[in-house]
């Protein structure tokens, strides 16, 4: 994969290639359990604003969750319906026993707004 400001001359060389060509000529390519190519859009785009600067993990710890075991930002619905946000995520957030959340969902996302603030973050 190329990174940092190897991938922006990447991305200035390649001009106006299609999105899934411009991934895939920067290496963000993995292998799908049945052998097939999953572009990996998510870790080049990720690259791509840290390569400009942008830090994404502001008021995180990297991404380390207990044991120093890297967070893999993915969850799955349990058997009985139930989301499970672990606690290396709710420490990121600084979120503490008690703290209430209106839940809102829309085009399968699911945003937590804490009680009595605006969407916008405002109280």
């Amino acid at each position: 994969m190329v990174t940092e400001s190897d991938l922006l001359a990447k991305v200035k060389d390649l001009g106006d290639v299609s999105k899934p060509d411009l991934v895939k000529a920067c290496g963000y390519v993995s292998a799908k359990k049945d052998g097939s190519a999953r572009l990996n859009f998510t870790a080049f785009y990720e690259a791509l604003l840290e390569s400009k600067g942008v830090n994404l993990a502001i008021g995180c710890t990297a991404g380390v969750g207990k044991g120093g075991r890297k967070l893999s930002y993915t969850a799955k619905v349990q058997g009985n319906g139930n989301l499970l946000v672990g606690k290396a995520y709710t420490a990121m957030l600084e979120l503490n026993p008690g703290d209430e959340y209106t839940i809102k969902l829309g085009g399968k996302a699911i945003c937590l707004i804490p009680t009595g603030e605006t969407e916008d973050g405002d109280a």
